[in-house]
């Protein structure tokens, strides 16, 4: 059964995160913790969503897997999106349709809501979920590349950041491609 989580669920889903984050072989990088997670989905400004996936049978009521997403906005459509930050189902649970029944709940949401896209990222060693994704009908967005400023850097930036303006000549660079 896949539903919205609640805040009773908040434990798990952090279990879930740190699972992931062991997966993707990161987990000295995973500090999440409840209290972060219950204030990003309940707190006074929610920043964050999380539907969540529970089993049924011998485990009645567990949850199994999560799927936890924010909403973004295209400047190019006018249109808002989800982006799927995390989506993990217990080894166990893979192949019992929960990843599956996850995103065609978001999916749901975007038809429902009139978000034009879910989209997210992985990482590209990731052959299972490629494969996963592409029998869903997803395609990659090759002509993109992500950047992250954090840490220090971010620090660093937003006290020293940009301390002259952009020549009368030199603006902003335009894009062609795919509508972010």
């Amino acid at each position: 059964m896949i539903r919205e989580a609640r805040a009773d669920d908040v434990p798990a889903v952090v279990g879930l995160v740190h699972e992931l984050a062991e997966y993707e072989r990161a987990a000295a990088s995973c500090t999440l913790t409840e209290a972060q997670l219950h204030a990003a989905l309940f707190g006074p400004e929610p920043v964050a969503q999380c539907h969540v996936a529970v089993a049924e049978g011998e485990a009645a009521g567990e949850v199994v897997g999560c799927a936890l997403w924010f909403l973004n906005f295209s400047t190019w459509t006018g249109v808002a999106g989800i982006h799927l930050e995390d989506l993990f189902v217990r080894p166990a649970h893979r192949g019992s349709g929960f990843g599956r029944a996850l995103l065609a709940a978001l999916a749901a949401v975007c038809v429902e809501r009139g978000y034009a896209r879910l989209e997210w990222q992985l990482l590209d060693w990731n052959e299972p979920s490629i494969g996963f994704y592409r029998a869903l009908g997803a395609v990659p967005m090759d002509e993109w590349t992500s950047y992250r400023l954090d840490g220090d850097a971010l620090a660093a930036f937003a006290v020293n950041g940009p301390v002259r303006a952009l020549p009368a000549d030199r603006g902003p660079s335009t894009r062609s491609g795919t509508p972010r």
